[in-house]
């Protein structure tokens, strides 16, 4: 029998979605169908028609369109987001159905009238970063139609898209002098960031080599951080030997942080300094400075990029999660109560446990798939069955479990949320091996992170690695020290240092956790019973009483069912220590 010959052909992909659907259905269920239905007939269907355009098929609030070409595509993108525009203009603003839309131009598979293949996957996956009201296209999209419309899409960079093997250039609607009107697209539920050409300060020009690598070394650093969205190299050397105004730049490039810095060569000697500033306040985040010898300048350039992107990290966050406090209640979107909820897992309180996973199952009602919030709120779980918080400890832990498991899934790409899910698995799931794989990948993705490289360390314990552990902790502490988190780093390297029979070391780093954050159960734990091994007797009763504050219903046989140590020597040296102290069984 011949083989079945697969038709394939070249093509204008187009896929849209409605922003925000689960939300306006979940306030108006009839109405928003009701209004969905009117647009698709009276405004959506006629506008694809005029561009002969091919509608594949509809998937609830998502249609996939084929097109002939590129530039009929996007003519018609533009056309139906000026229209939706003027439709929504007398809708109340939480009731508008605005569209999100992403196109592409490659092969597809034809089958029974539905097409397949990357050229598709890729069409979706921009359509899923674009603002509401937005569009981005693909660099081969904009290959066609540069300079044949009457439209100017900026250069977004290179960017990774989920389940597609090579990174994709990305091209967004522009902001400012788009006759459409459109607001320009950022990446949705990221904080984004252009790095400025830093200044060669010295008299040397051949030091301009130097920064310019600075800055390239920077942007790749930065771009591990999957959450953040950084502009490409393309666009911030634009502003080369320019003087801007700061927030002239932020617009242009459509970022809410810009970083600059110098470079000034004295002898063998540089100096490199750098501040973040938020464009929309021109307030300074963060602001540094680093010298080094001429000795080998690429490690000291290397030294600089870890040094820089360990510092931003943290500094970011804590700008996101003000501005997200910041926000009134109702305006909230899933990112929003994701920053909130953020805010609470620093704190590591019953209260705050109970606050982000509120805030968390919010987010998730808005967007399901949004592996940030799944990670977090399995990590909210697992603290709440560890510590006795919860009347309902088996519900809460498949309620974590199954959270952790979709963040591992779709998140492969997520260093934080592999890290926070991978713990979730090895303990709740009590598989160790791929919590500690995803923990390591992780690493992999992200090593300039010192609450991933924390968390590796964690799970390392439970494997037994206690040497490595220690490392990561040491690490952690030497990427952030002033992390809002630190106090994790010790009393993570305190349990290394316990289970390897070194108590007063698991002492000493708990202490200074302790110091920092008060009302962290498992410094406490480790306080007790290291002091206890070590004859302080009233010493390890009072963290003994502490403990027992922050975790009522605390037991060793609680305890060894929610953190499963491989090495059972080396967690006697924790269950023993804590019965000197008088925990009970």
């Amino acid at each position: 029998m011949a083989e079945q010959r697969v038709e394939r052909r070249l093509a204008a992909i187009l896929a849209g979605d409605v922003a925000g659907y689960s939300r306006l259905m979940g306030v108006d269920e009839e109405g928003t169908l009701s209004r969905l239905n009117a647009h698709r007939r009276e405004f959506l269907e006629p506008k694809i028609a005029d561009y002969r355009g091919r509608i594949v098929k509809r998937t609830g609030d998502g249609v996939l369109i084929e097109f002939a070409s590129a530039v009929d595509a996007t003519r018609c993108a533009v056309e139906i987001q000026r229209g939706m525009i003027e439709r929504n203009a007398p809708v109340p603003q939480d009731k508008r159905i605005e569209l999100r839309i992403g196109i592409h131009v490659g092969d597809i598979i034809i089958e029974d009238g539905d097409i397949f293949g990357d050229g598709v996957n890729i069409a979706a996956r921009l359509e899923g970063i674009a603002q509401p009201g937005g569009i981005c296209i693909s660099e081969d999209a904009y290959r066609q139609v540069h300079g044949k419309l009457d439209t100017t899409f900026r250069d977004a960079g290179e960017h990774q898209l989920k389940n597609i093997a090579q990174p994709v250039r990305i091209y967004q609607l522009q902001q400012n002098g788009s006759p459409t009107g459109i607001a320009g697209p950022t990446l949705p539920q990221k904080p984004s960031i252009a790095v400025l050409p830093f200044q060669n300060m010295s008299d040397d020009p051949g030091q301009e080599y130097f920064a310019d690598g600075i800055v390239e070394e920077l942007i790749t650093g930065l771009s591990r951080l999957r959450w953040l969205f950084v502009t490409s190299r393309t666009s911030s050397f634009q502003f080369k030997g320019q003087h801007v105004d700061m927030r002239e730049i932020a617009k242009r490039l459509n970022v809410r942080y810009v970083l600059e810095g110098s470079v000034r060569k004295a002898g063998t000697r540089l100096r490199i300094t750098g501040q973040l500033i938020d464009a929309a306040t021109g307030a300074h985040i963060w602001a540094e400075r680093y010298d080094g010898a001429m000795d080998d300048i690429f490690d000291l350039q290397d030294k600089i990029t870890s040094n820089v992107v360990s510092a931003i990290e943290p500094s970011v966050r804590a700008a996101e999660i003000e501005r997200a406090t910041r926000k009134r209640p109702e305006n909230l979107d899933a990112y929003d109560c994701y920053l909130r909820a953020l805010a609470q897992h620093y704190r590591a309180t019953r209260e705050s446990c109970d606050e982000g996973v509120r805030l968390l199952e919010i987010a998730l009602s808005l967007d399901q798939s949004y592996v940030p919030a799944s990670a977090l709120a399995a990590w909210f779980y697992f603290l709440r069955v560890l510590s006795g918080w919860t009347t309902s400890p088996q519900d809460e832990a498949a309620r974590g479990l199954h959270l952790a498991r979709a963040a591992l899934e779709l998140g492969r790409d997520d260093p934080v949320a592999l890290s926070l899910a991978g713990w979730v698995v090895a303990t709740l799931g009590h598989d160790l091996e791929a919590g500690v794989a995803a923990a390591e990948q992780a690493v992999h993705l992200s090593p300039n992170s010192a609450q991933v490289v924390d968390m590796s360390g964690y799970l390392l314990t439970l494997m037994g690695n206690q040497e490595t552990a220690l490392e990561r902790f040491a690490t952690a502490l030497r990427l952030s020290p002033g992390d809002p988190v630190s106090y994790r780093f010790n009393t993570g390297a305190g349990i290394a240092c316990l289970l390897m029979g070194r108590y007063d070391d698991a002492v000493a780093f708990c202490e200074k956790a302790r110091r920092s954050h008060g009302k962290w159960g498992p410094t406490f734990r480790i306080l007790s019973a290291g002091y206890a091994h070590l004859g302080q007797t009233q010493k390890a009763s009072e963290a003994l009483v502490r403990y027992r504050d922050l975790e009522p219903s605390a037991s060793i046989a609680h305890l060894r069912r929610q953190l499963p140590y491989r090495n059972v020597e080396q967690a006697e040296h924790l269950w023993e220590g804590l019965r000197k102290a008088g925990l009970p069984e």
